[in-house]
């Protein structure tokens, strides 16, 4: 989960790291009523890098200027996120930038603490990257910060602290700046380990990036990936369903992604078939392995969804645990095929109205 902005500075301010004063709108006729002295700073509030270059970060010296400012960015797309909140925040005189972070090393297995003393836009070019593994059973210990800024010291404990109890896979400040002596955190991004997120109901549990349907079957615990495409992917298994989504891409047509996660109920699979029927899909393509989920089940889960009035046509390829009676339960309901190849290249013809 990609916190935004402000919600990662309200963490940070959390655990005693200083950023500017600032404040959240989601219309510019708010802005007469904010309580911070000119001029300001305003930032398009969207889980993604590179705001300044995308005209997402803006300098405002009057609240008119501001406003104008606001009513662009607001309700706009920036790197494929609407913008639908603005912070606010005071500008700050600025003697030196630094970036600090720590992030996972998944090849050491464990954090790595990320120190440069130049910060701000394109960092990782400079080439001037300090990069410490932390043995996350004795923690951030004094060797690594004596490599560091004394001001940044500090700052680099609570960030650890704050990494470590908030589940993150990704605490970044850049820049950490100096003010009158002082670190002040200027932009935050965190990110949040989502299968913990249930330890931290304080933070949203939804990633802002989902569509609705997207969101809906993350409810249900189902994943679904919701792309461009004519033809839904239901299988069981992630590897599954996207070896099916290439082989379909090989034949011409494009997929939507659609895992059962391993259920074998058959209430979920007709939750998961009028999912996919709302996303319209011109032909759904189940592709089911029977071993946890058992095929009868699907089937008993695909014969509730037709009675309930589902009407995208439905090619399957059902192999594994009670699959010929599964078979049965679905004859004349459904297009079946043995073959793997038979069924995606049937599929695809179908989704290209061929």
């Amino acid at each position: 989960m990609d916190l935004l902005e402000h919600q990662g500075k309200e963490i940070l301010s959390r655990y005693g790291i200083e950023t500017p004063r600032g404040t959240v709108v989601d219309t510019p006729e708010s802005l007469p009523a904010v309580d911070i002295p000119l001029p300001w700073v305003l930032k398009a509030q969207v889980p993604a890098g590179g705001r300044m270059k995308a005209g997402g970060i803006r300098m405002a010296h009057s609240v008119k200027e501001a406003r104008r400012a606001t009513d662009e960015m607001l309700g706009s797309s920036l790197h494929g996120c609407r913008v639908d909140r603005v912070l606010v925040e005071e500008q700050v005189p600025v003697d030196w930038e630094w970036y600090l972070c720590l992030t996972i090393d998944r090849s050491l297995r464990m954090p790595r603490l990320l120190f440069s003393r130049r910060g701000g836009i394109e960092v990782e070019e400079t080439g001037e990257m300090l990069q410490l593994p932390v043995n996350p059973l004795v923690g951030l210990q004094e060797h690594h910060l004596r490599r560091m800024e004394k001001p940044a010291r500090p700052v680099a404990r609570r960030l650890y602290r704050l990494f470590r109890e908030m589940d993150c896979e990704l605490a970044e400040i850049n820049p950490l700046a100096v003010v009158d002596g002082r670190p002040l955190a200027l932009d935050a991004k965190i990110t949040v380990n989502h299968n913990a997120l249930y330890r931290h109901p304080e933070l949203p549990q939804h990633d802002p990036r989902l569509t609705p349907l997207e969101q809906e079957a993350q409810k249900m615990g189902l994943a679904f990936v919701q792309e461009e495409g004519e033809v839904g992917v239901i299988a069981n298994g992630a590897g599954l369903t996207m070896a099916t989504m290439d082989a379909l891409q090989d034949y011409g047509a494009r997929g939507l992604f659609l895992d059962l996660c391993g259920t074998d109920d058959a209430r979920q699979v007709e939750r998961a078939l009028s999912l996919m029927h709302r996303a319209g899909p011109r032909v759904i393509l189940l592709n089911l392995f029977g071993g946890i989920t058992k095929c009868d089940t699907v089937a008993r889960g695909v014969l509730s969804a037709l009675e309930k009035g589902m009407d995208t046509p439905i090619v399957a390829r059902i192999r594994g645990t009670n699959e010929e009676q599964a078979r049965q339960m679905l004859a004349d309901r459904v297009e079946s095929h043995l073959s793997f190849q038979e069924a995606v290249h049937r599929t695809a013809a179908l989704g290209r109205g061929s």
